[in-house]
């Protein structure tokens, strides 16, 4: 048994941060922050920030995303503003197609989406040059210093990018409720892509300090971009002005970037254990060492590994568990703010003067980063994972942003690798609060744990949760919550949402749902629901917590994605059909409401080879237009994959073992004309370069390897549930 003592926790002192830190919409509406969590019309509000680059996101696909963050949980969207996708050549700044940002800005605001825009002047975000324009190379100057000439340059950049943004800010009515300054000043650079891989010639990371940082935010204050806060990366020792800015944290699991020079294995990393970082006694921990008092600032973060890229020498699939887990783990350290990189995946523009913006280490358009989101817009099991972990900010929003971190003294020095001990974490005010447990833990296969017992010392007495919890997995467990008019002493079982006289819970994977009310043991299971006083306690498993959706206070339950755009709600279809049932109070389960045939199937696509890794696709061009998205699905072996249509480059993947979709739909009429071609780069063994006179150089290998597995087109619409079916049907199928 752990035992933890909660009995003697002291309340935070809470405070705002001023008029820095905050602002006013013209209808009265505030935002702003204390110490410890951001505000909204003064409550505690939870933030929960994406990241979606507009510029990787065909036009036609921003409402469908931001539609599906706003539905997983998302209430901040987050976003790089790259400047050489706007001004590639000196003084010609674009914002048309994907660039245009002001009509993304509307977007957003038609679906009331807060939105922080990283506006550089450097990003990195594996892009070309870290973001900055090639022209900047040959200047008199350096670049990301406090020289005249390059704060000028910025000046003209941030003169043209608030023409879009005004009207657009939060004092405006508008949904811009953040700028960032910078990315990570003083602690990570980028290639110049001129010559890196040659020279390994670098972007600086910098050399003037606090200067730097406090004359770019007096350069946006005086042409106009004025919003209600202004954020910085902290983690590595970047340069954070934490008096004049919010200094955000974040954290991966995957890291590409360690194998940029060779290949070599993942270790496994501490971010799966818990800390506590919004305790002025604890100011160094693994990738959190503050500049700052930590308690003066709240623990937020801007990029938690939402997923991640290939990169070159470092070919992965993503465990989707390792998303939520983190997120979990974050929680469970204190954070009041959540913020994941990406969360929308995307593709990368090419440009006029440079086709290929994308960093060298990374695929030359594709940034799908293995996101909870797709490049396309496909949904993931990380999405409906997150999603959990989101509405249980949301339900909790209020008290949440208030409890104090308290950890075992077990943890302060466990290792990575050590897999004895028993992860967790509280956050307790009074007697009530969260157990956090996590059972995940990057590029190590844990064990499924059974029998653990976690007793908590609290001012009123004590409580002892019994669970066993399967490999991978992670809970949040609550305590001391009032359910029905009745104590809920604790329960084996996460909180979810409160629809009506309904709780929905999940049961996390290998957990016995049990909930102890006032002494008494409630043993269920999970598609099982009891009455709890006045109330009734629903319990899902953890795949029908991924299919839970809860809109206009109605509880559904659907295997695709289910969403509410304010006016429609639909389901996103591939093929088949989608039962959709509703809950029914009365009933005491979910019962079908309506089923929806899409009338889709993956087709079949036949090829032929025309050279080594080159093939010719035979696609019905024809069927094309009219989806939602078209995608051909491709599995390959090789090295690179390349799809080709017009000759224009417009898919390419590091293969790493799985599917690699390609979206087909906007070059349909150019498909009638010339087929679609993919090359596929091959692996090769035994490598040797010929030298002869005259420079003549050939490569030869002992072996190659490429070849296209399989190929199938898979279409993608919306099926619309009419007014009239969003009821229970007479013949009540019970789910």
């Amino acid at each position: 048994m752990y035992t933890l003592d909660l009995s003697r926790v002291p309340e935070k002192r809470i405070f705002s941060l001023g008029e820095k830190f905050s602002g006013c919409a013209p209808d009265g509406r505030k935002v702003g922050f204390t110490n410890y969590y951001m505000t909204l019309n003064g409550k505690p509000f939870f933030g929960i920030s994406g990241e979606l680059h507009y510029s990787r996101v065909a036009p036609d696909q921003w409402e469908d995303s931001i539609v599906k963050m706003r539905c997983g949980g998302v209430n901040i969207l987050s976003a790089y503003v790259f400047w050489n996708v706007h001004e590639e050549e000196e003084g010609v700044f674009r914002f048309d197609g994907c660039r245009d940002l002001r009509c993304f800005l509307k977007v957003c605001e038609k679906h009331h989406m807060m939105v922080i825009l990283r506006v550089g002047p450097f990003d990195h975000g594996e892009m070309r040059n870290g973001g900055l324009p090639d022209w900047l190379y040959g200047k008199p100057y350096d670049v990301r210093e406090n020289d005249p000439g390059f704060l000028e340059a910025v000046r003209k950049y941030f003169r043209a990018i608030h023409g879009q943004m005004d009207g657009h800010y939060y004092r405006q009515g508008g949904c811009i409720v953040g700028i960032q300054i910078e990315n990570e000043y003083r602690h990570s650079c980028a290639p110049w892509e001129m010559t890196a891989g040659v020279s390994n010639e670098w972007i600086t990371s910098g050399h003037s300090g606090m200067d730097y940082m406090l004359a770019l935010k007096k350069i946006m204050l005086e042409e106009g971009i004025v919003t209600p806060f202004y954020t910085a990366t902290a983690w590595g020792g970047a340069v954070t002005p934490t008096n004049e800015a919010l200094p955000l944290w974040g954290g991966y699991s995957y890291q590409p970037w360690l194998f940029y020079n060779k290949p070599g294995v993942h270790p496994a990393t501490p971010e799966y254990i818990y800390r506590d970082n919004h305790n002025s006694a604890v100011t160094k921990e693994y990738n959190f060492e503050p500049s700052y008092d930590p308690e003066s600032r709240p623990y937020a973060c801007c990029e938690m590994m939402g997923g991640m890229m290939c990169s070159y020498k470092y070919r992965f699939r993503l465990d989707m568990r390792a998303v939520d887990a983190l997120a979990n783990t974050k929680l469970g350290s204190g954070c009041n703010l959540l913020g994941y990189y990406m969360y929308r995946g995307g593709t990368t523009p090419t440009g006029r003067l440079t086709p290929y913006l994308n960093e060298g280490q990374v695929p030359r358009r594709s940034y799908d980063y293995q996101a909870a989101v797709g490049e396309f817009g496909q949904v993931r099991e990380s999405y409906r994972r997150l999603k959990a972990i989101h509405m249980f900010c949301s339900l909790f929003s209020g008290f949440l942003e208030e409890t104090k971190t308290v950890l075992p003294e077990h943890l302060k020095e466990l290792q990575p690798g050590d897999l004895e001990p028993l992860r967790f974490s509280a956050r307790v005010k009074g007697n009530s609060g969260f157990l956090f447990v996590s059972n995940f833990q990057d590029h190590i296969d844990m064990r499924a744990r059974y029998g653990e017992e976690v007793r908590l010392v609290l001012p009123g007495g004590e409580v002892t949760f019994r669970f066993d919890i399967a490999a991978g997995e992670n809970a949040i467990l609550p305590f001391g919550m009032t359910v029905g008019g009745t104590m809920l002493d604790w329960a084996s079982a996460q909180p979810l949402a409160h629809v009506g006289d309904t709780w929905f819970f999940m049961v996390p994977d290998g957990m016995e749902p049990v909930y102890c009310f006032r002494g008494q043991e409630i043993r269920t299971r999970a598609g099982e629901a009891f009455r709890a006083g006045n109330e009734t306690v629903m319990t899902l498993s953890r795949r029908d917590a991924g299919n839970l959706w809860v809109y206009r206070e109605t509880a559904w339950l659907c295997d695709r994605p289910l969403l509410w755009d304010g006016e429609e709600l639909k389901a996103e279809m591939e093929c088949g059909a989608a039962d959709v049932y509703i809950w029914s109070e009365g009933d005491r389960k979910f019962i079908l409401c309506c089923r929806a045939d899409s009338g889709l199937h993956p087709e079949p696509v036949s090829w032929r080879r025309t050279g080594m890794g080159r093939y010719v696709m035979d696609l019905p061009a024809e069927t094309l237009p009219g989806h939602k998205r078209a995608l051909l699905r491709v599995r390959y072996q090789g090295d690179i994959g390349n799809a080709f249509a017009a000759n224009e480059l417009i898919s390419d993947n590091f293969c790493n073992g799985g599917e690699w979709d390609i979206r087909l739909d906007p070059y349909a009429e150019a498909l009638k004309e010339q087929p679609l071609v993919i090359y596929l780069t091959p692996v090769r063994t035994g490598i040797t370069v010929d030298v002869s006179a005259m420079a003549g150089l050939e490569e030869k290998a002992d072996t190659e390897e490429a070849e296209l597995l399989s190929a199938e087109l898979v279409f993608a619409d919306d099926a619309v549930i009419p007014e009239g079916k969003q009821r229970i049907m007479p013949h009540k199928e019970d789910r």
